[in-house]
């Protein structure tokens, strides 16, 4: 069962977006330099429906988008949580952020919106680097775009 830790509104993540973001635990990625190390224990409490409709309805119409922030041991979890999302909540976008360099192959990439990919590599920075090995790719029609050069400094 995917469980989590705590959640928090957010406005870097994703683009154009106020973005209820997550944070999922027991992440298998375990990252060097990781900025939440917390979130590799198995921890927290399970994510339901009724926690999920909770921490929407805490945020009531200030948010445009919800982003799983981790979750990559538990994709059948992440994949229900994001069909309920497009069925419950068809205006809300869905995001999630795995610290994978691909995206697993059982995710169901139709319920999302946003799809980040990579681990943190403390040398190459995050994504508002141009060296960072990260990607934010963003659903257009039936086509995934890479979207990552919108948080470089231009």
């Amino acid at each position: 069962m995917m469980k989590f830790v705590n959640e928090s509104i957010v406005f870097q993540e994703i683009p154009d977006e106020v973005t209820l973001a997550i944070n999922i635990s027991n992440c298998p990625c375990r990252c060097p330099g990781c900025h939440s190390k917390y979130l590799w224990g198995d921890i927290g409490d399970i994510l339901t429906h009724d926690l999920l409709e909770k921490m929407i309805t805490k945020y009531d119409n200030a948010i445009t988008c919800v982003a799983f922030m981790g979750g990559d041991a538990t994709i059948n979890d992440l994949n229900d949580l994001a069909i309920y999302m497009k069925n419950i909540h068809p205006a809300l976008k869905v995001a999630w952020y795995s610290g994978k360099t691909l995206i697993a192959p059982t995710l169901h990439k139709e319920y999302f919106d946003y799809i980040k990919i990579g681990p943190y590599i403390e040398h190459l920075g995050p994504l508002n680097k141009k060296t960072t090995n990260q990607r934010l790719y963003m659903k257009q029609g039936s086509e995934w775009c890479d979207i990552t050069c919108r948080f470089w400094d231009k």
